[in-house]
């Protein structure tokens, strides 16, 4: 009939799309729930605020403002920072997910997971980062010129603090027990040496007895320390005695005063591959026991553009395994033959007692 709709158009008209209705008001503004997320992973407001680079005032806000929407309490304050309420902690991995999703949505807008980009920090002790960060350096700006870098060098106590308040996105530390967290790898292994001026006879030699050690006039590190907890332990073990006749914790300063007071001190052989080299110190790898510790890195979680980090991770896991082929320690990154090994370590001994 005339003026009557078609059966067909009355079908499509009732099965037109329609847009999903979401419904958004609490959720709607994720950086409050990004500040919820790291106060609850850190414990503290304070540790928080340096993760966010913010302020404790603004977090403080945003998170009672997040308190009030909600209805309910998302943090119980205690004595030493705060913790999840219960509704928090109902709440918690549906945010983290929520955040992870939107996260991995801008990773894509930007294009990250074509090309890494953004600023890595690092953070590292002294006697690792000298041999190590220029090399770092020319490799990421050749092979990731997206990629800048932050270095930070403080005392192992510094960069494990910085590691956990996730102020760095890679830690390079020493280890000197026989394992490591799940979150560390393995770079290499490093001896320790007694480190002597130009032309002392002690360490004249390639190699010296720990017991050797016992009454020589030290320049060490103050305790506590990773190196000087091991000196100490192995020289009660040992029953020797290992007295510093100065403490001081500046690397520089250490490899300066043997060099000039024929003081000794303890080190690895990178950290003096230069002064070595050049004759102005001797080292003499110890032996009877050895004194080893591990070189590890570790990656923070949820810290960085992750492309960025892992590229980064990447070329110092290929800058340790180029060193070892020289000499400076063993590489448990990439294996090498026995007889390179043999080869890198006689060319610094033949060096060492040239000079």
């Amino acid at each position: 009939m005339l003026g009557m709709p078609s059966p067909l158009w009355t079908h499509r008209q009732m099965q037109a799309p329609k847009a999903t209705n979401f419904s958004l008001g609490i959720a709607s503004d994720l950086h409050r729930w990004r500040t919820f997320v790291a106060i609850a992973e850190l414990g503290s407001l304070t540790r928080a605020a340096l993760f966010l680079d913010s302020n404790q005032s603004l977090l403080s806000r945003q998170i009672n403002a997040l308190e009030r929407e909600c209805g309910a309490r998302l943090f119980n304050r205690t004595g030493r920072g705060v913790e999840l309420s219960d509704v928090g902690q109902r709440l918690f991995e549906q945010v983290r997910a929520l955040l992870e999703s939107a996260e991995q949505l801008e990773v894509e807008i930007r294009g990250e997971v074509r090309e890494p980009a953004g600023r890595v920090t690092v953070g590292s002790l002294p006697s690792i980062s000298n041999p190590l960060v220029g090399r770092l350096f020319r490799e990421i700006r050749e092979r990731h010129p997206t990629v800048s870098l932050k270095i930070l060098e403080g005392s192992s106590g510094q960069v494990e603090e910085w590691l956990s308040d996730a102020r760095v996105d890679i830690a390079i530390l020493y280890r000197y027990g026989p394992t490591l967290s799940e979150s560390e790898q393995v770079l290499a292994t490093v001896d320790s040496y007694l480190i002597g001026a130009k032309g002392d006879r002690i360490t004249m030699a390639p190699e010296i007895s720990f017991s050797a050690l016992d009454g020589l006039p030290f320049i060490l590190p103050s305790a506590p320390n990773g190196l000087r907890t091991a000196l100490d332990a192995l020289a009660r073990n040992q029953h020797i005695t290992l007295s510093p006749a100065i403490e001081a914790d500046s690397l520089p300063l250490q490899k300066s005063l043997v060099a000039q007071e024929h003081l000794y001190t303890v080190l690895p052989l990178h950290a003096v591959w230069n002064e070595v080299a050049e004759g102005h110190v001797q080292a003499s790898r110890i032996i009877n026991p050895p004194l080893q510790r591990t070189v590890a890195m570790a990656i923070a979680k949820s810290k960085g553009p992750a492309r960025a980090v892992l590229a980064v991770a990447s070329r110092i896991d290929h800058i340790v395994a180029e060193m070892a082929r020289k000499g400076m320690w063993r590489s448990d990154v990439k294996p090498r033959s026995t007889a390179h090994n043999r080869n890198a370590s006689s060319g610094v001994d033949e060096r060492r007692s040239s000079k």
